[in-house]
């Protein structure tokens, strides 16, 4: 009998040895793996272009007329190669092949309609086709291929066993019948009509040879809605069960802490998007279940005090806070942040990293144990055996993927429940890929500045400007405005024509001498003390120019800082990027980003520079970067899972992503363990796939 676990060898048309090769080069061991090989492409095999309308195309075209030449010619090194000639109506094309050239000038005809399906490439002015496919017009009227055609991963070793794009199709074709009623179907018949989904089995068919473009598209709607249902599921269970395991410290009281401070202390009045996150923190920790909450928000969104009112409800319900950073420099600006904040209000913040002494160090534990500190700051050392609070309520993470698991899971032993758990990244994460990648927690978004922010102004500039880029920045000097200059490298490369630091930082002390420039630089091989001596130089304005690497990309707050000049910035990522232009535009001057790079550009750098001058918004830059690399690099996901769909891509599907996050919302607020009789079958398949997964959206 035929069903989905058949092995692939007993396919007719497959045997042993091309099965071996399936196994090996695209890993489909069983029927049901030949059904889930899903195309990746679409090619209209309905449609003739005429030669006159090919231009520079870059997909495949099919064209309709006759082969008028065929003639060997003798090649490089001595071999030999077949040419052809392809006319229709409109103009002729050249053909080239440099195998099997016996068998085609055998089997060719001139002067009969052919079909010719291939990739025009442009050569000396005109356009070839290397190897395309050629069918007799009458032989193409009578077979499948016509309509929509779907393109399949293949390679050069199963290309020569006959199992190129047709091969893989052919033997698709043969499996659909075979598994014909065996393909069951997991959601219930008003499921389906709710959200208009194809039925399972209509879809796998569909999906491999679509009737037309609807059915094409509402069979991968349908697969692609499947898998994420199923993700989301998880997440929201493990969601469900981390709330019923874990309880969490009940803040009742909205006190003197914090009233005092929105009354008298905010520098400036809140967002909306602030108010709108501290309502949903104040809802999460008021309810005696443990919260678990990421705060997305753009450089210089105000996260910071937003975390600091959270903070202080902790205070005023008897609980300490704690802050940690990934990086000394970071913790320091924190905790200079939260005093300057606190200051006159007898709140009390300390800071404790690697270098903080020994004798500091006992008093901070002390008051730590004896409660008399509310707020501690720091690094990795927060984490320490020794490090015992009173009584830890809140505890807040900047940048978490910075920290490992076990790390962070340090935090939770703190006190005799977890405490509260918000984490903070100045990071933007695409909507679809926050409900995915941290689909278990809740997520909230600052999406305004402050009111005040001045744009910045970004450009482009090569290299062959930087004159007039040096004389700009001479003028932001003599107005008493100070500069960064950022370089993506250490020292000189010889793989890379790239500039590099210590090149760089000779050339502007050429353009910026001394007496009447000073200029500081900072990277990642100095000694801490003397980086951070640099760093305080120019934070005190004793230095008008910072030549550093991106060690400044965090962890520098220098609101008299109005230029960002980013060299050889098609090296850099745009998420990179756009966290190196929120080092500037802090203050109340007009603030610039300039991006040097050379004219040898590829498209994807030359889209990035365009996207940082065009747009702000880090979320629409999270977005671009998405498309550009991919979710595996973007977020350092390549083993997380998320790279493991076999359909779906969420750089595309943001809609079914939300469409399955809400039919998950929908069916678990009725049946929270899925014990209807209705959705057994939607158990029964989510517990399969569960199997040998992993959690990767957990973060504390």
């Amino acid at each position: 009998m035929n069903d989905l676990h058949t092995a692939i060898e007993y396919l007719k048309g497959v045997g042993p040895n091309k099965a071996n090769l399936l196994k090996e080069e695209l890993k489909v061991f069983r029927f049901a793996d030949l059904l889930q090989l899903f195309p990746y492409r679409y090619v209209d095999r309905s449609r003739f272009y005429k030669i006159s309308e090919l231009g520079q195309a870059e997909a495949e075209v099919q064209l309709l007329g006759q082969i008028s030449r065929l003639e060997e010619v003798s090649a490089r090194g001595g071999k030999k190669m077949l040419k052809g000639s392809f006319a229709d109506d409109t103009g002729q094309v050249e053909l080239i092949w440099f195998k099997g050239l016996r068998y085609l000038k055998d089997s060719l005809k001139l002067k009969q309609p052919y079909v010719l399906y291939g990739k025009p490439q442009p050569y000396k002015g005109s356009l070839n086709f290397a190897h395309p496919e050629l069918e007799l017009h009458a032989d193409f009227k009578k077979s499948p291929v016509q309509g929509l055609q779907p393109l399949y991963p293949s390679s050069e070793k199963l290309q020569q066993k006959g199992l190129n794009n047709r091969g893989i199709a052919r033997l698709t074709r043969a499996l659909i019948p075979q598994v014909k009623g065996k393909i069951p179907e997991f959601f219930p018949a008003d499921f389906l009509e709710r959200y208009q989904l194809m039925g399972r089995e209509e879809a796998y068919r569909e999906v491999h040879f679509p009737r037309d473009l609807a059915h094409m598209k509402a069979a991968r709607w349908r697969l692609k809605f499947e898998e994420l249902f199923f993700l989301q599921l998880e997440l929201v269970r493990q969601k469900q069960a981390h709330q019923r395991r874990f309880k969490g410290y009940a803040f009742k009281e909205v006190g003197r802490h914090f009233n005092h401070f929105y009354e008298k202390q905010l520098p400036f009045a809140l967002t909306g998007a602030q108010k709108r996150v501290l309502r949903e923190i104040r809802r999460d920790v008021q309810q005696g279940a443990h919260m678990n909450r990421l705060l997305q928000g753009d450089v210089g969104s105000g996260k910071t005090i937003v975390a600091l009112m959270a903070m202080l409800l902790a205070i005023d319900n008897g609980f300490q806070a704690c802050l940690m950073a990934p990086t000394e420099i970071l913790a320091q600006q924190h905790h200079q942040s939260l005093a300057e904040l606190l200051e006159g209000t007898g709140t009390s913040v300390a800071l404790l990293t690697g270098s903080t002494k020994t004798p500091r160090r006992k008093e901070i534990h002390a008051a730590l144990r004896d409660g008399s500190l509310p707020i501690l700051v720091g690094t990795h050392a927060l984490l320490e055996e020794k490090v015992q609070y009173h009584n830890l309520g809140l505890a807040v993470v900047d940048e978490q993927h910075r920290f490992g698991v076990a790390q962070r899971a340090r935090l939770w032993k703190k006190n005799e429940l977890p405490p509260h758990i918000l984490v903070m990244t100045a990071t933007p994460i695409p909507r679809t890929l926050a409900m995915t990648l941290y689909g278990n927690l809740d997520v909230s978004v600052i999406d305004e500045l402050p009111p005040g922010r001045k744009p910045i102004r970004t450009e482009h500039r090569y290299d062959s400007h930087r004159l007039r880029v040096f004389n700009f920045l001479k003028e932001q000097i003599t107005a008493g405005r100070q500069v960064y200059i950022v370089y993506p490298l250490i020292e000189e490369s010889a793989k890379m024509d790239y500039k590099d630091l210590m090149d760089g930082y000779e050339s502007i002390m050429r353009a910026f001498p001394r007496p009447a420039y000073d200029v500081s630089i900072v990277h990642g091989r100095m000694r801490p003390e003397d980086k951070e001596a640099e760093m305080q130089r120019f934070a005190q304005g004793k230095s008008q120019i910072m030549v550093a690497t991106t060690v400044i990309e965090v962890g520098v707050n220098v609101p008299n800082a109005t230029v960002m000049v980013i060299e050889s910035a098609e090296r850099f990522g745009l998420s990179q990027l756009h966290q190196l232009r929120g080092r500037v535009g802090r203050g109340g001057e007009r603030s610039y980003c300039i991006l040097m790079s050379s004219h040898k550009l590829s498209k994807e750098a030359r889209t990035r520079l365009q996207t940082m001058t065009e747009t702000q918004d880090g979320f629409k830059i999270a977005e671009v970067d998405m498309k550009l690399r991919g979710i595996g690099d973007l977020m350092g996901t390549r083993q997380s899972g998320l790279t493991h769909f076999q359909i779906a891509d969420l750089t595309q599907d943001g809609p079914i992503v939300e469409a399955a996050r809400q039919a998950v919302a929908e069916i678990l607020e009725n049946d929270p363990q899925l014990q209807s009789p209705a959705y057994q079958s939607v158990l029964r398949a989510f517990e399969r796939r569960k199997a040998g997964k992993t959690d990767w959206g957990r973060i504390s």
